[in-house]
């Protein structure tokens, strides 16, 4: 059996692992190390969670071991998708070269540029960045490639699906052609391979593993989910999680759980802490200092469950996490795998459970189309559901169209049926007798007809009819536009002008 110090590593390098409690290399970095010691190219590709990071950085210690850096011009780099990840490299160097006299930096968003300026200026000999952020202190003449003689691409297949392959072409350009490449990837895509065709010279190829496959450590299933209602779907499927969590029991000791959209993170967190779990969100959206502290808390034991979105599926080395929960079938078939990954490291055993809703029986099919086999269905432990009445969302109420009276229309029989009823205080009209006792002035203008007042008050629903009868013998104080007070000498004029 291979051991570390059959690798021709760096004595002190040794000394630090035998610190750290290692003595056996696994097969990704008893492969991987030995042509990187010679200056080969390595194109690594082995799956979460088999120790890749040690891979490329027990191999950097040894080789930079002897020489120095210049201000802005680092010897060494490691490009990494994600801020944790990158991190987490660091903690890697930290761990491996405390005998060794190497200083390093770390270029992530959310720090100050100020802060890495100082660091590059007095000369690293690693540099550990993200794609953007690098580039944005090569932009601003803050920093030298051109003495590049080692450079990492990790995680090579999340920086695809994150839109970094540009930014990442662009970087070779700027690195010596003579540097050494060494390439880490859990999947090779076809861009991927084209990148390494065209940037890797001869490279060692070391495949521990079938591409895109589990470890045969963690334990699978699924719960099929069928909600009640649509619009319950989303609380059922939080109280799913909830008991599926309950019936693990003490077995669940620390757990991350992976929702497909930043707003999902924060809703089944939010949910998770109002019925007592200790939970805490992390996604791209928070503040780097909350990210660090929700991670170093799950890390110490302090955060029992973290709910994440795919930025901490990829890399995270949390030594000793018992389960996964995917609240939602990830898009991607390869997510899962990097996913689940979490769990089971380093030999341990692990559970992954996923709930997937009607919606997501596709995407559930291409997953087990990629791991080549079946993952086992689980019983859904809502049985017959029924949402807890603190969690669940009120079915909205139809909303009433609104009777705008400008549009209604209204002509023959219709019309009677819908006038408005005689409101009591409503003032009550005059009849013909009482206007000829009372008002002199009105009585020549005052007929007996068929065609008397409808004892109505003169509201919109009456105003069509007024107006129809006007000029058939009706009262003339019903002038249109004058009003129900207009004075009687005006309708007086009115009328002179109808008989004339």
């Amino acid at each position: 059996m291979t051991k570390f110090s059959d690798l021709n590593l760096n004595p002190k390098v040794l000394k630090a692992i035998e610190e750290a409690g290692y003595e056996t290399p696994t097969p990704i970095q008893a492969g991987a190390i030995p042509p990187a010691l010679e200056g080969r190219d390595v194109l690594g590709i082995a799956q979460t969670g088999t120790g890749k990071t040690a891979g490329f950085v027990l191999p950097m210690i040894t080789m930079l071991a002897r020489g120095r850096a210049r201000a802005r011009m680092p010897r060494s780099l490691v490009l990494c998708p994600t801020r944790e990840l990158a991190a987490q490299v660091a903690e890697n160097f930290d761990t491996y070269a405390k005998h060794v006299k190497l200083t390093k930096a770390l270029l992530i968003g959310g720090v100050s540029f100020k802060e890495q300026d100082l660091l590059i200026d007095k000369g690293v000999d690693v540099l550990i960045a993200t794609p953007g952020r690098l580039l944005d202190h090569f932009e601003r003449g803050k920093l030298i490639l051109s003495d590049v003689k080692v450079m990492v691409v990790d995680e090579a297949d999340r920086m695809l699906d994150m839109g970094f392959i540009p930014d990442i072409e662009k970087i070779f350009g700027l690195t010596p052609f003579t540097r050494q490449t060494l390439f880490f990837s859990a999947t090779m895509a076809s861009e991927i391979e084209r990148i390494t065709n065209t940037f890797l010279s001869n490279p060692a190829r070391i495949e521990v593993a079938r591409q895109a496959t589990a470890s045969e450590t963690i334990e699978q299933g699924v719960v099929v989910f069928r909600a009640s209602r649509r619009d319950r779907e989303g609380s059922e499927k939080r109280q799913v999680l909830r008991m599926m969590i309950d019936a693990e029991g003490d077995k669940c000791t620390n757990a991350i759980i992976f929702c497909n959209r930043k707003m999902d993170v924060d809703t089944v967190a939010k949910s998770l802490k109002k019925y007592g779990y200790d939970a805490a969100p992390i996604h791209g959206d928070l503040d780097q200092s909350q990210r660090t502290r929700t991670l170093d808390g799950f890390r110490n034991g302090e955060l029992r469950f973290l709910v994440a979105s795919d930025v901490a599926a990829r890399g995270l080395d949390v030594p000793a996490v018992s389960h996964v929960f995917n609240f939602d079938v990830p898009s991607h078939a390869e997510d899962y795998v990097h996913r689940i990954g979490r769990t089971g490291r380093a030999g341990r055993s692990g559970k992954a459970m996923m709930i997937c809703a009607a919606k997501d029986e596709k995407n559930l099919e291409a997953i087990e189309k990629l791991i080549q086999r079946e993952i086992p269905r689980l019983e859904n432990p809502m049985g017959t559901i029924t949402a807890s009445a603190e969690d669940t969302v009120a079915p909205r109420e139809e909303k009433k169209p609104s009777r705008s009276r400008n549009r209604i229309r209204r002509s023959g029989p219709a019309q009677d049926e819908v006038k408005e009823a005689p409101s009591e205080t409503a003032p009550v009209q005059a009849s013909a007798e009482e206007v000829k006792a009372t008002d002199p002035v009105q009585q020549p203008t005052v007929r007996e007809t068929d065609d008397q007042r409808d004892p109505a008050p003169r509201g919109r629903d009456n105003y069509r009819s007024g107006t129809q009868q006007r000029g058939r013998g009706s009262d003339n104080s019903k002038i249109l536009g004058m009003g129900d007070h207009m004075p009687s000498f005006i309708a007086l004029s009115f009328d002179e002008r109808r008989t004339s």
